[in-house]
């Protein structure tokens, strides 16, 4: 148990420090396991079934609880970021606290013993420890929503690409948008995008 770095077919991550980034490139790589699984184990045996193939059933881990811890509304992970973002005085110790009082029965997420205000999540590929020091100033988007839409809309295509439009979600809550529920949306359309090819 004492990894300082792994890494995965799909880019899983695990330092001695991991903080935002790791957990934004965690939450792909369980989407993309999340997507593996669905399309080569459960379509394929559904696929193998109704054809009537002899074959035999291979067991495969589900990680669909994983991405409810983080991404579930209301109580996921990204959820109570984003609510603690809403208030000015929240601090990494309040933020923590509480996830610990949030998720403290889900047997996917633990509190280290040694810490006050670090998490564990137990990813498909193993056991990650977040540093929440940083997450709150991480998770803030900087550009005023004003600004980034009068960028999009310049003439030169370089500006405009670098400001693409915000999605419908962002637009309703701009006041409260932030870097992880962006990133999560921009996931969510890759997703689509590989659903949708053959």
């Amino acid at each position: 148990k004492n990894l300082i770095g792994v890494l995965d077919i799909y880019g899983f991550e695990s330092f001695k420090t991991n903080s935002f980034e790791q957990f934004c490139i965690n939450l792909t790589n369980e989407n993309l396991q999340q997507h593996f699984n669905q399309h080569v184990f459960k379509m394929e045996q559904e696929e193998y079934t109704k054809e009537e193939i002899d074959w035999s059933y291979i067991e495969f881990i589900d990680n669909q609880d994983v991405l409810d811890l983080i991404e579930k509304k209301p109580g996921g992970i990204i959820a109570l970021l984003d609510e603690a973002r809403m208030f000015p005085r929240s601090t990494h110790e309040t933020f923590a606290e509480k996830l610990y009082q949030t998720l403290k029965d889900n047997k996917r997420f633990s509190k280290p013993k040694l810490s006050r205000t670090d998490f564990t999540i137990n990813h498909y590929a193993g056991d990650v420890t977040y540093q929440t020091d940083i997450f709150l100033d991480k998770n803030k988007d900087y550009v005023v929503p004003e600004h980034a839409a009068l960028l999009c809309a310049s003439k030169c295509s370089f500006v405009s690409g670098l400001f693409p439009p915000l999605h419908e979600e962002s637009t309703k809550s701009t006041k409260f948008s932030s870097i992880a529920t962006q990133f999560k949306q921009q996931l969510q359309s890759l997703l689509e995008t590989l659903s949708a090819t053959e």
